[in-house]
C-alpha cells in the first residue's frame, strides 16, 4: 500500500502546478490587454493631433459621423412608425381559391379577369354568396350578378345618392340592418355589406312577387319601369350562371319584360270655361298632355 506521507507532496506539487498556471494566464491576458489599450490610446491620440491640424479631414470625419447617427435615428423611427402585427391576415377578407369547389372556383376566375379583381378575396365573396344564398333561397349567381352591376366588386364605392358598399346599400334608410354587425361602419366590410344586401333584396323580391320586380324595388326605380337595370343585372346574371354551369357564356344580353309603374289615381280636374283657357294657355304653347311624362 501507498504511505499517506508520500501522497502529501504529490498534491502539494500537483496544486503548485495549478496556481501557477493560473499566474501565466493572469500576467498574459492582463499585458495582451495593457498593451491593446495603450495601442488604441496611442492610436485616439494621433488621429486627435491629425485632425486637429487637418480641417478638411475634420470636417470629414464630422460628416460621416453625422450622417452615419442621422441613419441610426431614422432607423429607430421606423421601427417605432411600423408596428409588427401578425394577427394582421385575420382582418383580411380572402380565401385560398384551391380551397373553393369546383363550381365556385369557375366564377371566381371568370370574374377576377373580367372585373380585374384578385382572385383571394372574390374567392371569399363567391363563397360568402353561396352560403347567403342558400338561406335566403336565392340564386347565388344573381347576387354576384346585383354585386357586379352595382359596384363591380369595389367594397368602398359610393353613389351620389348615399348608397355603399359592395351591394349599394342605402346606409341611412338601413341603419337598422347594420345594428347586428357594429354599426352603420360596417357598410364599408365586404361581408357585412353582402349579407345586408341580400336581406334587401330578399324583401324586396318577397314584395314585388319576382325577381324581376324584386330587382326593381332594389334600385328604387320611380319614374320609369327600371328595365334598363333589370337587363343589366338578369344578362350579367345569365353569364355568371353559364360559367358556373360550364356552359359557353351568352353575349347577346337577355331582355327583361317591362314591369308597368302603378299610377296613383288622381281625381279629374274641374273643367274651365272656354274663355278662360284661352286667357291661361297662349296661343301656339304645347298642349297640357305634352308636358306630363308618359
Amino acid at each position: 500500500m501507498n504511505n499517506p506521507n508520500q501522497r502529501a507532496p504529490a498534491a502539494s506539487r500537483a496544486l503548485a502546478s495549478a496556481r501557477t498556471a493560473m499566474t501565466d494566464a493572469y500576467r498574459g491576458f492582463y499585458d495582451i490587454t495593457h498593451n491593446s489599450l495603450a495601442l488604441l490610446g496611442t492610436l485616439l491620440a494621433v488621429a486627435v493631433v491629425v485632425l486637429g491640424f487637418r480641417a478638411d479631414l475634420r470636417a470629414s470625419a464630422e460628416e460621416q459621423l453625422l450622417g452615419w447617427l442621422l441613419q441610426r435615428q431614422e432607423a429607430a423611427s421606423v421601427t417605432q412608425l411600423v408596428e409588427v402585427e401578425p394577427n394582421a391576415v385575420d382582418r383580411v377578407t380572402a380565401a385560398d381559391l384551391s380551397a373553393l369547389p369546383e363550381q365556385q372556383a369557375k366564377v371566381t376566375q371568370w370574374l377576377s379577369r373580367k372585373y380585374r379583381v384578385a382572385p383571394e378575396p372574390l374567392a371569399a365573396l363567391v363563397t360568402e354568396a353561396y352560403a347567403v344564398g342558400e338561406k335566403a333561397r336565392i340564386d347565388p349567381t344573381l347576387i354576384l350578378a346585383v354585386m357586379a352591376v352595382e359596384s363591380r366588386f369595389n367594397p368602398f364605392a359610393q353613389s351620389p345618392v348615399g348608397a355603399q358598399g359592395l351591394m349599394q346599400v342605402l346606409t341611412r334608410v338601413h341603419t337598422d340592418k347594420y345594428e347586428d354587425f357594429g354599426g352603420h361602419l360596417a357598410a364599408f366590410d365586404p361581408v357585412s355589406n353582402l349579407r345586408v344586401g341580400v336581406q334587401v333584396l330578399q324583401d324586396a323580391v318577397r314584395r314585388a312577387g319576382s325577381v324581376e320586380g324584386g330587382l326593381r324595388l332594389y334600385v328604387g326605380a320611380v319614374t320609369t319601369d327600371g328595365g334598363w337595370y333589370i337587363d343589366r343585372v338578369m344578362a350579367e346574371h345569365a353569364r355568371i350562371q353559364s360559367v358556373a354551369l360550364g356552359r359557353a357564356v351568352p353575349r347577346p344580353a337577355p331582355v327583361a319584360q317591362p314591369i308597368p309603374v302603378k299610377q296613383l289615381e288622381v281625381p279629374p280636374a274641374r273643367q274651365a270655361p272656354a274663355v278662360d283657357m284661352e286667357a291661361v294657355v297662349p296661343t301656339g304653347s304645347p298642349s297640357p298632355a305634352a308636358v306630363i311624362p308618359s
